[in-house]
């Protein structure tokens, strides 16, 4: 509200489709609502789903995945299976079934997008942990007895969980292209709530007269997505330079 400069559900038919000016900075969409202020309300809707439907997935699939690298034996087997079943279908597509069967609504939207992305952070912090246990350290901690709550908290979960952050961060911008993909589709966000993807799905109509409709919100998707990548791969890179010092220690 106080970036936008004007109030994003303001019809005014008289100023539909105009381009870009003083006025309006990216000009006005089919109902003459400023196209500057719905992406901006539109970025808030998308940012907040994806900020939280990665996190609730990440909490979840850590907390699975150190879990079942831990203990190995019949937890293992039966987590595993579990996060097999769940990563052969494409998230996607998990998402856009679980929708059709809820319904549209934000709260519907994260639980469709949480179910679908948590298996692949418990996938990868199983790996790690599987890893990690191995070291002689953590043998050393669990031969002198300590608790596993403590070997797990103090000694597996930070030594394995930076990898899993990076492909959340990641992630965020996958999320935000599937919010887009799904709302465009019509089982994502409700009509009267600024999303990109419905703003596109909704001005697709109106491509070859008002392009703005179409360009605006996928150009702010595509920023938005970049941003995200190079901030995962410059998290990657850190990494990678940490544990090359460690080595040379």
């Amino acid at each position: 509200p106080v970036i936008s400069p004007y109030d994003p559900e303001a019809i005014s038919v008289k100023d539909k489709n105009l381009g870009i000016s003083s006025e309006h900075l990216f000009g006005t969409d089919f109902l003459g609502r400023d196209l500057f202020s719905l992406t901006i309300w539109g970025a808030r809707t998308s940012l907040f789903i994806a900020s939280v439907s990665v996190a609730i997935a990440l909490l979840f699939g850590t907390i699975i995945g150190c879990l079942a690298g831990y203990y190995g034996g019949i937890i293992d087997a039966i987590l595993s299976r579990c996060v097999d079943l769940l990563l052969a279908f494409p998230g996607i597509i998990f998402a856009l079934a679980l929708l059709a069967f809820m319904g549209a609504g934000v709260l519907n939207m994260i639980v469709a997008i949480t179910i679908s992305q948590w298996a692949i952070y418990a996938r990868l912090m199983r790996g790690q942990v599987i890893s990690i246990k191995k070291l002689e350290y953590v043998q050393s901690a669990r031969t002198a007895g300590l608790p596993d709550r403590r070997i797990i908290i103090r000694h597996l979960f930070p030594n394995a969980i930076m990898p899993v952050v990076i492909l959340a961060t990641l992630d965020i911008g996958h999320v935000i292209l599937s919010v887009a993909g799904l709302s465009f589709l019509g089982l994502g966000i409700p009509p009267g709530i600024p999303e990109w993807g419905s703003m596109i799905g909704a001005g697709k109509e109106f491509l070859r007269t008002a392009p703005l409709n179409v360009i605006v919100p996928g150009l702010a998707i595509t920023f938005v997505v970049l941003i995200f990548n190079y901030l995962g791969e410059g998290l990657r890179d850190i990494l990678d330079v940490h544990k090359d010092q460690v080595n040379i220690g």
